[in-house]
């Protein structure tokens, strides 16, 4: 793939702001919805698949670097849709309404922002971008452009997510004062492993793969599926688990940004692999209404202190809310009227005492569902055709990612940083304020959208 050149890409999409007003609908004559897609890896498979389950998804055009990426996913289609290896040139197409972008996370903004201009809408996987500066000038593009966009944050289509979410903003579990999340792996000892930097294979083209992350040797590792142990394509498993979680928690707490982060952590596991983000790491966010959220990141097979297979719980003043891949369970706590007696050497009656009044204010409950990608998809579909937000729209993904984000500059600054969402922006740390933003190497160049 050649570089990309703004001004020559605009002139070359020039038809398509003029049939922005046809693709803002499905067109065709089975109200489909004409797709392309952009990344065919691992999750973009997944997101096929998805889409695929839809009856009114047409997906004429695929993308990728990787032809035997592109073959298997035709195979799948079975409809000989048109295959690209510049995405440049799917955007062209007359006959695509909407793409959907499953790439690695450096590539994100470039092709959102190129997809708006060429009147797509825009189904982009998460998370949304590499640095906050990306995603703002994403948010901008879509809504300059009048795009419909999902962020790939799929759990916001999620019924049983919905429930929970609504149940903790009602009340139901209290006043939530600690929400916590779980990447729990245990990598040890060899990890991804740590193989040499090498010539690319002959029918990989390692400068397209790059785009416009820094130049360097070609390693095995930086590329598919493990290009997010690296920093110059990905934010590592904070952004990549992390940003599920912690969207569901801001869901669930009627927030949007913390106020202040900070972060700690490191490769503190003694695994011999060539990665650079940590294998152990502790973040926490503080957010208004004085609520503490944490993500835990470290070897292990299960979350200490929290119920087998748990991936988020919230623990208010009454009970506790434990988010599971397929369900969500609250248990109840005890509650007593009774203030806390004092404790004393002659009097070790006092907690049965206490205890008399014991009470709980909530019942249990437990309720079940699935997490499929499917309903993302569904609602995807729906809003191309309607023009409704998306329940993942561009700003919610947008805060959603930029909050795992700052955790990673706050590690990177071994600082407690103070947030301000409402202008993006640090305030306590110029050097940090410099890491929201992108430095692409030349000439790829972020529009401001």
């Amino acid at each position: 793939m050649k570089a990309c050149n703004r001004r020559e890409f605009a002139k070359t999409l020039a038809f398509a702001s003029a049939a922005a007003g046809l693709s803002a609908r499905a067109s065709n004559v089975n109200d489909r919805v004409r797709l392309g897609f952009i990344g065919l890896g691992n999750r973009g498979d997944q997101v096929l698949d998805a889409f695929l389950a839809q009856p009114d998804a047409q997906i004429v055009a695929v993308c990728d670097i990787s032809q035997p990426y592109l073959d298997f996913a035709a195979k799948k289609i079975g409809t000989q849709p048109r295959q690209h290896k510049d995405y440049r040139k799917l955007l062209e197409q007359k006959d695509v309404d909407a793409v959907v972008i499953s790439t690695p996370d450096h590539w994100h903004a470039l092709q959102t922002i190129h997809a708006c201009e060429a009147g797509k809408d825009v189904y982009v996987e998460k998370p949304l971008s590499l640095r906050v500066a990306e995603g703002r000038a994403m948010a901008t593009a879509v809504r300059r452009y009048g795009r419909v966009c999902q962020v790939g944050i799929h759990r916001r289509s999620v019924d049983f997510c919905r429930q929970a979410a609504e149940f903790v903003r009602a009340g139901g579990i209290g006043k939530v004062t600690v929400a916590r999340a779980f990447h729990v792996q245990n990598e040890w000892p060899k990890g991804i492993g740590n193989p040499p930097d090498a010539d690319p294979p002959a029918d990989f083209d390692w400068d397209a793969w790059l785009g416009p992350a820094p130049k360097v040797p070609y390693n095995k590792n930086r590329t598919f599926y493990r290009f997010r142990w690296f920093y110059d394509y990905s934010g590592g498993q904070v952004t990549n688990f992390g940003v599920h979680y912690i969207d569901f928690i801001q869901w669930a707490l009627g927030q949007t940004a913390p106020m202040r982060v900070t972060a700690l952590g490191g490769r503190f596991a003694g695994i011999d692999d060539n990665r650079e983000i940590p294998d152990t790491l502790e973040a926490v966010w503080h957010y208004p209404g004085d609520t503490l959220v944490t993500f835990s990141q470290f070897n292990a097979t299960a979350a200490p202190g929290s119920l087998p297979g748990c991936e988020v719980e919230l623990r208010g003043t009454k009970g506790t809310l434990y988010l599971f891949g397929n369900r969500f369970e609250v248990v109840a706590d005890a509650i007593t009227p009774n203030e806390f007696p004092a404790r004393t050497p002659t009097d070790r009656a006092y907690e049965r005492r206490w205890r008399q009044g014991e009470q709980r204010m909530i019942e249990n409950r437990k309720v079940t569902g699935d997490g499929d990608t499917a309903h993302h998809a569904r609602n995807f579909l729906h809003c191309v055709k309607s023009r409704e937000p998306c329940h993942c729209d561009i700003e919610t993904g947008h805060r959603s990612t930029s909050a795992t984000l700052i955790a990673n500059i706050a590690l990177q600054r071994g600082m407690v940083l103070e947030w301000d969402a409402d202008r993006e922006q640090f305030r306590n740390d110029t050097e940090a304020n410099r890491l929201l933003n992108c430095d692409y190497r030349a000439p790829y160049r972020l529009p401001k959208g």
